[in-house]
């Protein structure tokens, strides 16, 4: 009986090598031109920005900070702290890039609401605009009701970027709540 199963066994490994040694393992993805464009935002930045929580309402001044860091070779964090609309406010951003879906992703979230933002979005032709869509609920109107958002990135120069968020009306127009700028610290 033991030359019956030493025989079957050397059988198998001479027959079935594969199952005697290790897989290689899978090669790591590598960044792609996307994912290094997402440099632009590391660094530190002071952000002044303008907006109105709704059509009539007054105008508000925000400012704050805005600490880029990347998350590896694919992703970056923006912690942005700083004061919006009287208050004080903190939010989280990711950005990275699917190469599968051949779009830019991200989420948001922050300290004054519950509502987790999840983004897709693209750059334009001239490689400076970084557009992120949206949807989330309709701070202007009924918030039950969710609407489509955009969070444009201009770099007007690598010290320089325009922030600029913009809501879809209930007419089908886009509506700027928020704009401002940011300056790189050096």
């Amino acid at each position: 009986m033991k030359v019956l199963l030493a025989s079957v066994l050397l059988i198998a490994a001479c027959a079935y090598p594969s199952l005697l040694v290790a897989q290689e393992p899978q090669e790591m993805p590598k960044p792609t031109v996307e994912h290094k464009w997402l440099s632009k935002f590391h660094g530190t930045w002071t952000s002044k920005s303008k907006g109105a929580m709704g059509p009539g309402q007054p105008e508000m001044e925000c400012s704050g900070e805005i600490v880029c860091k990347p998350l590896g070779e694919f992703w970056i964090v923006n912690d942005m702290q700083g004061e919006a609309f009287g208050d004080p406010m903190r939010g989280i951003q990711t950005i990275g890039y699917d190469p599968e879906k051949k779009k830019y992703v991200g989420t948001w979230v922050d300290s004054m609401t519950s509502f987790m933002w999840k983004y897709e979005g693209s750059v334009d032709a001239t490689g400076k605009i970084l557009t992120l869509e949206a949807d989330g609920p309709n701070f202007m109107g009924d918030p039950k009701t969710m609407t489509k958002f955009h969070d444009i990135y201009e770099f007007r120069s690598e010290t320089e970027m325009i922030i600029t968020s913009k809501m879809l009306g209930p007419d089908g127009k886009w509506v700027t709540f928020m704009s401002g700028v940011a300056k790189k610290k050096k």
